[in-house]
């Protein structure tokens, strides 16, 4: 089943708004839950520099039918909705 990355970088603006960054990402945390309880493969996280500090951005890994599927699915996610991250969708394609 193919593979999809969504890259996201948290807009400068809300790297000081930690409360509201906070609430969703906490958000966004359920969401993936949610959607694991239906059986969907996903996982989701953050990027950190060489000295482990966060602010690099996230990645999420979804495994699902096609690229349409995907982009629905993505567009739930509380960080699109929200309007906090600059995001693109890429199919992974394995060459090996």
């Amino acid at each position: 089943m193919p593979i999809f990355i969504k890259t996201e970088l948290i807009k400068k603006e809300y790297i000081i708004k930690k409360d509201l960054r906070k609430k969703i990402i906490n958000e966004h945390i359920q969401w993936i839950e949610h959607l694991k309880e239906k059986g969907i493969n996903i996982k989701s996280g953050f990027l950190v520099d060489k000295l482990k500090q966060s602010g690099a951005g996230g990645l999420l890994i979804l495994e699902i039918g096609t690229y349409k599927e995907a982009l629905e699915i993505i567009k739930n996610d509380p960080m699109i909705k929200n309007n906090i991250v600059e995001w693109k969708l890429n199919e992974w394609i394995n060459i090996s």
